[in-house]
C-alpha cells in the first residue's frame, strides 16, 4: 500500500473510486466532471491518494479555499480491511 500526492493522471481511477462508492451516491455522475477534480487538486487544493498494486483504491481532497474536505472515499472492495475491523 502507498499513500502518495494525487496527480493529473490519477483522475479517470479517482473517478472509478467515487463512482463506486456505496454512500453519498452521485445521482448523475456526469456532476463531477475531471475538470472539477482537477481544479480542486491543482488550483483550490491538494489531494492524496492510495494505491495497492497500481490500483487507487481510496483519496481525498481538501479544499483550501473553503476549508474543508471536498472529497473522501474508499473503493467498496476495500471497505472494513482496516486494523481493528
Amino acid at each position: 500500500m502507498e499513500i502518495r500526492e494525487a496527480q493529473l493522471k490519477d483522475i479517470p481511477q479517482i473517478q472509478i473510486v467515487r463512482n463506486s462508492v456505496k454512500e453519498n451516491i452521485l445521482s448523475d455522475p456526469n456532476l463531477v466532471t475531471d475538470k472539477d477534480c482537477e481544479e480542486f487538486l491543482f488550483e483550490r487544493g491538494k489531494g492524496w491518494i492510495c494505491e495497492i498494486d497500481d490500483r487507487i483504491v481510496g483519496f481525498s481532497i481538501v479544499d483550501l479555499k473553503e476549508n474543508n474536505i471536498w472529497a473522501l472515499f474508499l473503493h467498496p472492495d476495500f471497505e472494513k480491511q482496516g486494523i481493528g475491523k
